[in-house]
């Protein structure tokens, strides 16, 4: 599939080249990442994320005291009692496997639902540019290994500027905020869990 892409590409500049044909191109991924809006949707992800991982969280602790209750007293305990705290202990456990298969399907379909307007967003502003410069043609450069710049104007500035992304800001500098919230949530929940003893 990657081949014929690829052929399909190398026609089309042939063809630009021969019939005066206007190309572009534009790291759609970063655009979409740099967006205003994927902060936003990045933010309520890691709530939800979160919120997913306290949950099963509970879940397992819950596990864990009664399997520690069933190891500590099934000596004591008649044959009925023994049973129903074995069929309790896989009812939690099968709880426990369904909740995570539900969860991952639930948070990837609202991520989908997130980005699904932060992606239509990005491709309406770059086909109004795109429009607006008369270009034939604009590929994803994050698709591709290599766009000749002579044969295929970067309308990413462009677009950057229609998306109102902040000029100074990169994939990189995106990479060290997200990095600081990290370090700094893990060292407040580090704190907590510290005073809570």
């Amino acid at each position: 599939m990657k081949k014929i892409a690829l052929i399909a590409v190398m026609a089309l500049f042939t063809l630009a080249a021969s019939a005066q044909v206007k190309l572009a191109h534009v790291n759609f991924n970063e655009l979409v990442t740099l967006m205003p809006e994927s902060d936003n949707a990045r933010s309520t992800m890691e709530a939800a994320q979160k919120e997913a991982n306290e949950t099963y969280q509970s879940m397992v602790e819950e596990a864990q005291t009664k399997y520690s209750e069933y190891q500590q007293k099934q000596s004591t305990w008649t044959a009925a009692i023994r049973e129903s705290k074995e069929k309790e202990l896989g009812d939690i456990q099968n709880r426990i496997q369904e909740f995570q298969q539900s969860i991952q399907q639930e948070l990837q379909q609202q991520n989908e639902q997130l980005m699904s307007p932060i992606y239509d967003k990005a491709r309406k502003a770059i086909e109004k540019i795109a429009k607006a410069g008369g270009y034939v043609f604009v590929f994803d450069s994050s698709q591709y290994v290599y766009v000749d710049p002579s044969q295929s104007k970067d309308l990413t500035p462009e677009a950057r500027k229609a998306l109102n992304i902040p000029e100074g800001r990169t994939i990189e500098s995106l990479q060290k905020e997200l990095q600081a919230k990290q370090e700094s949530a893990a060292s407040s929940a580090g704190s907590t869990a510290g005073t809570a003893k």
